[in-house]
């Protein structure tokens, strides 16, 4: 292909790019599937359990409830609900978008279990002797709403034949006991003597009967409204429900809190990755340029991608899309500094390009397969939620692999190959009086912003300043502690949203009239319009529907409420802890594999130290600890060992260039080279992130505000223990008897066979 050829091919391609990301992604992004956090809606774990005692829950009951929870869903109208099983006895159901959650919380936890009774409590009959599907809405003489329904005419479960048996008996009993008792789920214990002189009796109505009814349609009074009788008829047709339901955790989203946090996430996003694509281009100039180009194509990719594998975007979710594009400039970067050394060497542009691509490949899949194993561990340990963000921040890992090892290369590779470039590397960020002779032998001397650092001489002030943050980090934890959200504690928070300024004072006041005495009142948004309010207790079903009742007359926007019981509060943190020990194993395991046991365990502590750093300042802040700061310290823990990566490897590549190490000296000499060498990949790397990390700290939705606050706080932590820390350690280490016993590294590097 001649010069003219290369370049036209180079612009069709960004033409034809640029024309099918503007074309179809719009209509891409309509049909992802957006979270409960997204859109609103709520998100509920129950917990099965047996109507008597000789029921068992197995697979064939959870089955059962699980098609009568999508028979009910379906009288709500939600569009793609989700409900499935969890482990031996848990079934999670998931409503995006529903508009009345307190219906359809009642519609999916009510066992439904019509009985008629009579005053002694003796079951006539059931349930299961109504024609299906036939209960309906309708109006009495008086035009006053009831619910009318059909008996089969041949009774199979009860002791008479029939529906005219049953209201002949009750006609033939004395006056006040002729009486047909309708109950809903009546349990062991209840009774209607008790229950009829109370303002709210259990039981549904107790129509008197006078006469036998010769027909088989059944009439339900009961003081309803319209939507009453509605959602009565809607439960009865649905049918009862094989199990009592326990809800043991919940999440309930208003809608304007998902319209507002999908506002603001994507808004901070588009900010970060504009930030991302400024800074790259004028630090890498024209290879900058066509990263941005690839950039571009990574995310269409990934939504694509998401779109078609029917994900479900959620605000962390959203969150991993805008840190993917930081982690693909990772890739780009680690290439572009290689190129940067080769031309600095004095090699041609061709072969600096080819040696560049070559030597940064394995770095770059370490980094990557580090992250991956990360995110897949939190993938299995996390809730829904974390799901998503795991989810997404694998695509983009993988995604942004291709894109970054082989797109960009071939982009760049058609400028190079035309020779268009030749002498020219100040469109690389090389300035003409940094390139060597080649011919002379004259070596590059890495530096930053025309210095040099002696990282290694100051080791042990950097161990001095770690032991004193891990010191002060352990008297906070040990005195202070964390301030652990509901997700490891148990409890309720209540978000209230208004449209003006609210005061702790008028929330605590707004819930006292409920007869609710909230632990915490925190007051967050930008004119403090938000309320987040904890409580240590669990709020039941008719707590929380009077909280939405209330707040949505008092102030015009629904609340979003969330739940956790005990027992999943400690399983949330068993969990955590699990989901952190598993990913450092792992990671152990694949860096000895690719590295030695030495780089492995000096790598599992600089990000063990990351992770406790993020720990220390949330005890000494007092900011909430829940479960998606989980996901931002094992995401911290990928990209630490990410960055460490980098550093270990250039240390490796350096030492199998010397003939032997005999020397502390000499080993020392190595490892501060390498610092040097990375250290413009380690900074423009860690502020590429930062960029996207800060905008969504500052603009984001107020739910992902702590969680971005630990990703700035662990990015910078992950890039100060890769350099002052990490390598440093591994010196002192791998040092301490190499005087008395030189290493060979030329001939570890043959016996290790070749590398990627």
């Amino acid at each position: 292909m001649k010069r003219k050829g290369r370049i036209v091919a180079f612009f069709l391609i960004v033409l034809l790019l640029g024309g099918l990301i503007g074309t179809t992604t719009n209509s891409i992004t309509k049909d992802i599937t957006l979270g409960l956090d997204l859109q609103g809606g709520f998100e509920v774990l129950y917990e099965v359990e047996p109507l008597s005692e000789n029921q068992e829950v197995n697979d064939h009951m959870l089955d059962a409830v699980v098609q009568s929870l999508y028979e009910r869903v379906d009288v709500l109208g939600v569009n793609e609900p989700s409900i499935d099983i969890e482990g031996d006895d848990r079934i999670r159901v998931q409503l995006a978008g529903v508009t009345d959650q307190n219906e359809a919380r009642e519609l999916l936890s009510t066992t439904a279990n019509l009985s008629f009774r009579g005053v002694d409590d003796e079951l006539f009959f059931d349930g299961t002797e109504l024609v299906e599907g036939s209960a309906r809405q309708n109006f009495d003489d008086m035009n006053q709403p009831i619910v009318t329904m059909e008996t089969k005419r041949n009774f199979e479960e009860s002791d008479y034949e029939n529906f005219h048996e049953v209201t002949q008996d009750v006609s033939q009993l004395p006056e006040g006991d002729n009486l047909l008792v309708i109950w809903l789920d009546y349990e062991e214990g209840d009774s209607f003597q008790e229950e009829v002189g109370s303002d709210d009796p259990k039981f549904i109505s107790a129509p008197r009967v006078q006469n036998p009814i010769a027909s088989t349609n059944v009439m339900i009074e009961g003081q309803f409204t319209v939507d009453e009788a509605k959602q009565l008829a809607d439960l009865l047709n649905a049918g009862s429900l094989p199990a009592d339901l326990n809800e043991v955790y919940s999440v309930a989203v208003g809608a304007q809190f998902g319209e507002q946090a999908l506002d603001q996430t994507v808004y901070a996003g588009i900010l970060g990755v504009i930030l991302i694509l400024l800074y790259i281009i004028s630090y890498y100039r024209f290879p900058g340029l066509v990263s941005a180009v690839t950039l571009s194509a990574y995310i269409y990719l990934i939504l694509l991608v998401f779109e078609s594998i029917n994900g479900v975007l959620t605000l962390p979710g959203i969150a991993a899309l805008v840190l993917g594009v930081g982690m693909a400039v990772d890739a780009n970067i680690i290439t572009f500094e290689r190129i940067k050394e080769e031309l600095k060497a004095g090699k041609t542009l061709k072969s600096a390009f080819k040696a560049g691509n070559r030597r940064s490949l394995a770095t770059i899949l370490d980094a990557n397969v580090t992250t991956i194993i990360a995110a897949t561990v939190l993938f299995i340990f996390g809730t829904s939620s974390v799901k998503g963000f795991a989810t997404m921040l694998i695509i983009s890992i993988v995604l942004s692999f291709i894109t970054a090892v082989y797109l960009t290369r071939f982009l760049l590779g058609l400028w190079v190959n035309s020779k268009v470039l030749n002498n020219k590397p100040k469109l690389f960020g090389v300035k003409q009086d940094e390139i060597k002779d080649i011919t002379k032998g004259e070596e590059v001397e890495p530096h930053f912003f025309g210095k040099t650092f002696d990282f290694v001489q100051h080791r042990k002030k950097f161990f001095i300043i770690s032991g004193a943050l891990i010191t002060a980090g352990v008297i906070f934890l040990s005195t202070v502690g964390l301030n652990l959200g509901i997700d490891f504690e148990s409890g309720s928070r209540v978000q209230v949203m208004a449209d003006e300024s609210l005061t702790a004072e008028e929330v605590n006041d707004e819930f006292g009239t409920l007869g609710l005495d909230p632990t915490q009142v925190v007051m967050a948004g930008d004119e403090d319009e938000i309320a987040m309010v904890r409580f240590d207790t669990v709020l039941d079903q008719d707590q929380i529907a009077e909280v939405n009742n209330h707040f949505t007359d008092a102030y015009g926007n629904e609340p979003s409420v969330s739940t956790v019981t005990p027992k999943i509060g400690q399983e949330l943190a068993m969990n955590a802890i699990y989901a952190v020990l598993i990913a450092s194993i792992a990671i152990i395991i694949y860096v000895t594999f690719r590295f030695e046991l030495f780089f492995a365990l000096t790598a599992i502590f600089a990000l063990l130290h990351d992770a406790f750093f993020i720990l220390a300042l949330f005890s000494i802040f007092q900011f909430e600890f829940d479960i998606t700061i989980i996901a931002a310290i094992l995401t911290i823990v990928g990209y630490s060992v990410n960055d460490t990566i980098v550093t270990y490897d250039r240390i490796r590549e350096n030492l199998r260039m010397e003939k032997k190490v005999k020397t502390f000296s000499h080993l020392a000499a190595i490892v501060n080279k390498s610092l040097m060498q990375t250290l413009a990949r380690s900074f423009n790397t860690v502020i590429t992130v930062v960029f996207a990390a800060l905008m969504l700290f500052i603009f984001g939705a107020q739910a992902i505000t702590y969680f971005a606050f630990a990703l700035i706080v662990g990015l910078l932590a992950g890039t100060y223990s890769s350099l002052f820390l990490g390598a440093q350690l591994w010196l002192v280490w791998r040092g301490r008897n190499i005087e008395k016993k030189p290493v060979d590294f030329q001939k570890k590097k043959r016996q290790e066979g070749p590398q990627v």
